[in-house]
């Protein structure tokens, strides 16, 4: 898959209360790690970070800057895409019950292409594996 312009995992936010994509929510992609340097502690760490564009999509999670894939999976790898939904709210003058939406997953074929959509309201979050 190097040289594309799409990263393996990418997503998509639709404001379900207003029927529109929702642009700019911050997004971050992290990949679990069990048992961190022998001290039996399990953490998440950062691999990839975007902000939906104007259509509410983030293609370019693991891309490097001249587009090409940046971070390779790992099968039976579990990650984690945090969306920061508050600040969207906030940008546009409403309240929300939800600062974020955390969604974890599983990596079974490494090849595959990953999709998360993400669908919000103020007080209510529902997402899906996407294509």
């Amino acid at each position: 898959m190097s040289g594309v312009n799409k990263s393996p995992i990418t997503c998509h936010v639709l404001d379900s209360s207003v029927g529109k994509p929702a642009p700019n929510v911050e997004v971050r992609l992290q990949e679990y790690h069990a048992g961190v340097l022998g001290t039996g502690t399990d953490a998440f760490y950062q691999l990839g970070y975007g902000k939906t564009n104007a259509d509410g999509r983030c293609i370019d999670l693991l891309l490097d800057k001249e587009g090409k894939i940046a971070t390779e999976l790992k099968a039976g790898g579990l990650y984690k895409i945090v969306f920061k939904t508050k600040e969207y709210f906030e940008n546009t003058g409403r309240d929300s019950f939800y600062p974020w939406a955390e969604i974890t997953f599983e990596v079974k074929n490494p090849s595959e292409h990953y999709h998360i959509p993400l669908l919000i309201s103020p007080y209510s979050f529902t997402t899906y594996r996407g294509s």
